[in-house]
């Protein structure tokens, strides 16, 4: 496995093989090399987490269960799959956040993993969720359309495709990463040898982790029919993807209208103070200034004028809905569409940060 035990004849010559050319044509040889990689780590293995997963599903299990996965070399050690899916491992996914186009500025750094892949993988899907925000585009119509920064399926179907495809035998996992204009998800490996981009392309299903693969299907995380490439192109064209022979990247630029939407909203975010924050938060379709004070338990009423509704006002964030009679009897306040939006921002991000923490 070095250049000084390895030859290739070249003409009437023979000459030394490079490192390159002995990887490419040992992996040529040895399909689904994961399965005849020993596990790393040295002790007991548990799959606590793994079992939940089936259980889940509705599979039985029995004491096959990890025989039944090939989980096993044909040493009857347990194998690299067996590592990654383990309750315990060394492998982890980083996914980054820089604050503008280029890596100089990194103002996120978060590591999921040392966990079963399966667990990992659910815990990025969620992190994405978040991270995804929801915009809201006014048609021609003026009607409300409820667009995403990146379209959710693709997203998800690029981020499932980097996990089960990359090549795990380098330990380099995938990365995420946040720009201020797009996502990048970048998986080691390149394409699986004997596919072409034509194929690749086309949604020719042929993984290069077969166990894992096989793991993501039964539990419903895959399909393994090719059809991920197809919802990907659905949404974007091949321009997103970055193909060399080491590494597979994609990078999903964000909605144009999102920009717009999100220099609105920043302007009118960095205005709002904390009693103005709670004002929208607690108000309810149309609400009176009694009730108002009584949600907000304030005991002044000059003080809850001062210091809540008019500013509020004046960002345009709620309205009276007798506007020509300010001091009348029957007066009662509601939100406006930027309220509205601003609201259901923080309604959105506080109980997906709660539900992740969960």
């Amino acid at each position: 496995m070095s250049p000084a035990g390895c030859y290739i004849r070249k003409g009437s010559s023979v000459q030394q093989m490079t490192l390159q050319m002995i990887d490419n044509l040992y992996t040529g040889r040895i399909r689904n090399s994961l399965r005849n990689i020993p596990s790393t780590r040295v002790g007991k293995h548990t799959f606590a987490q793994l079992k939940i997963y089936y259980q889940e599903k509705g599979f039985e299990l029995n004491n096959a269960f990890l025989q039944n996965l090939d989980l096993y070399t044909q040493n009857n050690e347990l194998n690299y799959v067996a590592y990654l899916l383990a309750d315990v491992n060394s492998v982890s996914i980083k996914v980054a956040k820089y604050e503008g186009t280029d890596k100089c500025d990194l103002i996120e750094n978060e590591e999921y993993g040392f966990c079963s892949l399966i667990k990992a993988t659910k815990l990025i899907l969620d992190k994405l969720e978040i991270e995804n925000k929801t915009f809201t585009k006014i048609t021609g119509d003026a009607q409300r359309l409820e667009r995403r920064m990146i379209n959710k399926t693709a997203l998800r179907e690029a981020l499932i495709n980097a996990i089960v495809h990359n090549d795990y035998t380098r330990e380099v996992s995938p990365l995420v990463e946040f720009f201020s204009d797009r996502l990048v998800i970048t998986s080691y490996g390149g394409l699986v040898q004997g596919l072409s981009k034509e194929e690749f392309f086309n949604g020719r299903s042929m993984p290069r982790n077969r166990e894992i693969m096989r793991v993501f299907k039964d539990i419903e995380l895959v399909e393994q029919l090719g059809s991920g490439m197809h919802r990907i192109l659905k949404a974007y064209s091949r321009d997103v993807f970055s193909i060399s022979e080491n590494f597979l990247q994609v990078s999903f630029p964000f909605e144009e209208e999102y920009f717009k939407t999100t220099q609105v909203t920043t302007q009118v975010t960095t205005q709002v103070t904390t009693q103005v924050k709670k004002l929208i938060n607690i108000l309810d379709n149309e609400m009176s200034r009694e009730k108002i004070q009584e949600e907000l338990k304030l005991a002044a009423r000059k003080n809850l004028k001062e210091r809540y509704i008019n500013p509020a006002i004046a960002l345009g964030l709620i309205e009276m809905t007798i506007p020509d009679k300010p001091k009348s009897s029957l007066q009662k306040y509601r939100l406006t569409e930027k309220g509205q939006k601003i609201k259901q921002e923080n309604d959105t991000t506080e109980f997906k940060a709660n539900s992740l923490k969960k």
